[in-house]
C-alpha cells in the first residue's frame, strides 16, 4: 500500500504522480488518499494516470480513503465511477458493527 501525504495541487502534482508510479511498479495494489490536504483539478489527472499504470500492468487499483472535497472534484468531472471511488465515510457493510 502506498500512502500519498501531500496536497494534490498543481505546484506539486509532478512529484505526487512520480510517487505515485513508483509505487505502482514496485507492485502497489492500493493508494491510501487519507493524508491527502488540499486538491484541485491536477489531483483528477494524477488519480487517472495512476489508474492508467496500473491498467496497463494489468493490475488492479484501488484508491481508498478519499476526502470529501477531493470526491466532489471527481464528481464535477464526472469520473467518481471511472476512478472506483467510494463515497467518503460510508460505512462498509462488511464489517461487523458494534
Amino acid at each position: 500500500m502506498f500512502n500519498a501525504k501531500q496536497v494534490m495541487t498543481f505546484d506539486n502534482a509532478n512529484q505526487a504522480l512520480g510517487e505515485g508510479l513508483h509505487a505502482i511498479e514496485a507492485g502497489a495494489t492500493t493508494i491510501d488518499l487519507a493524508g491527502v490536504g488540499a486538491v484541485d483539478s491536477s489531483a483528477i489527472a494524477v488519480l487517472l494516470a495512476w489508474q492508467r499504470a496500473a491498467l496497463a500492468r494489468a493490475t488492479p487499483l484501488t484508491l481508498a480513503n478519499p476526502s470529501v472535497n477531493l470526491y466532489n472534484l471527481a464528481q464535477v468531472y464526472g469520473v467518481v465511477t471511472l476512478l472506483q471511488l467510494a463515497v467518503p465515510g460510508a460505512e462498509r457493510a462488511d464489517l461487523p458493527h458494534h
